[in-house]
């Protein structure tokens, strides 16, 4: 399943914080994809002057709303989609020009645009360059023809080692890839075939995620129809393992879930979910978290825009978590990073629920932290599920546990792994 999109839960002191991690979104695509449930907008040419004028004003009213004195000072920036790429030379310096007056980007640590191989041009990588970017995520999914095919992807299986020669021409050093698993046998796609060219293009990162089935899409349909169908449990987390073992064996670190990095090329801007600290999202169907409340923009390009146009906030909800609802979301953070939890903070049937886990080989032999293994984090739903019952009522919950399934991330049997990309959505 794809990773929560969603939030983080800050300690209590993080209340009344400014972000400063910034997630925009840019909805364009120039195809949907079959099994993409993402906020997108097909779009041969995107609005580029519209989105950039769109982003600007609702970041002006955020501002305002929130009675923000001065500039947010960012230390990561996230421009995510869609396809950031298909909005072409010019865009990136025109958006950080346009909110440099609510959001100084002057200090940033991190600034990371998604790009699809076929829209990644050697115009475009020097644009973002000399623009600031220092870290590309590529869409690759695959190097095998037919199921790229499938998918409704536009580049050919050389697409992403062009696109990677190009980055590394515009003088990148910090690139990352994107590979999905769990795709029907029936097309024939060779996993081990494709991280053997994977790791030939040797990038700084590697974000993996399983392919789901999400309402409205036209696999969905597919799959009602009995048209096509999806691997089980079984060969799903068998093919996860297999990911995470290879990448593991080649040197990079396993640090969250569906994440893996060379030493020191973790994404800092997606570590700021996992932590729980403040953050803003922009743009339709993206996410922003200032504890103790959550809120979320209208998924609609066009209801975005209007809304945006018309000098109103384009929240579609929010929610406040109280208590329980932030001990329980801090548990499934920290599980599904290579930190995990400090020992010294679960209670004791906690303590006696993680040994059994440790001997069903979901958790590390770790007298010091909680740490998953990627076999637990299988089961992350689950066992955060189970850990934070112990906190609540240990007397009672202290004798539960033993193996099973789970619900992942979008309440979906499988695993719960996601896009690299976050703050709302994810080029894919």
């Amino acid at each position: 399943m794809r990773a929560k999109h969603t939030t983080g839960v800050g300690d209590s002191g993080q209340e009344g914080l400014t972000p400063r991690h910034l997630y925009v979104h840019a909805p364009f695509c120039a195809r949907r994809c079959s099994y993409c449930d993402f906020a997108v907008q097909v779009a041969a040419e995107p609005p580029v002057a519209a989105w950039v004028d769109a982003v600007a004003n609702e970041l002006e009213l955020v501002a305002r709303a929130q009675g923000w004195d001065g500039s947010l000072r960012l230390v990561t920036l996230y421009l995510g989609g869609g396809t950031p790429s298909l909005l072409g030379t010019g865009a990136v310096a025109r958006l950080l020009s346009r909110v440099a007056g609510h959001a100084d980007a002057g200090d940033l640590e991190e600034l990371t645009v998604e790009a699809n191989p076929e829209s990644f041009t050697p115009e475009l990588a020097r644009d973002w360059r000399a623009s600031g970017v220092d870290r590309i995520s590529l869409g690759v999914q695959t190097f095998h023809g037919p199921s790229l095919r499938w998918m409704g992807r536009l580049h050919e299986p050389g697409g992403a080692a062009r696109a990677v020669g190009t980055a590394r021409a515009a003088g990148f050093d910090n690139v990352g890839l994107d590979l999905i698993f769990g795709l029907p046998g029936r097309l024939g796609r060779d996993l081990h075939d494709d991280l053997d060219r994977i790791l030939a293009l040797e990038p700084e990162h590697v974000a993996v995620y399983g392919l789901s089935v999400e309402t409205g899409t036209p696999l969905a349909r597919w799959v009602a129809e009995g048209r096509e169908s999806v691997p089980d449990a079984e060969r799903y987390a068998d093919e996860y393992l297999a990911v995470a073992d290879r990448l593991a064996a080649e040197g990079y670190e396993h640090y969250e879930v569906s994440n893996f990095a060379r030493p020191g090329r973790e994404s800092r801007h997606n570590r700021a979910y996992w932590e729980g600290v403040p953050y803003l999202g922009l743009g339709n169907g993206a996410h922003s978290y200032l504890p103790p409340r959550r809120w979320w923009n209208h998924r609609g390009w066009q209801e975005y825009r209007t809304l945006v146009a018309r000098g109103e906030l384009p929240r579609a909800g929010h929610e406040e978590l109280d208590t329980a609802g932030a001990r329980l979301e801090r548990y499934w953070l920290a599980l599904r990073t290579r930190e995990g939890l400090p020992a010294r903070k679960l209670e004791d049937g906690g303590r006696a629920l993680v040994s059994r886990w440790v001997e069903q080989g979901w958790a590390a032999p770790d007298t010091e932290r909680l740490r998953l293994t990627p076999a637990g984090w299988l089961l992350l739903d689950r066992l955060a599920v189970e850990l934070d019952a112990t906190a609540a009522a240990p007397t009672t919950t202290a004798a539960r546990g033993g193996a099973g399934g789970e619900a992942g991330a979008g309440a979906d049997p499988g695993v719960v792994v996601g896009t690299e990309a976050a703050g709302g959505t994810g080029t894919a």
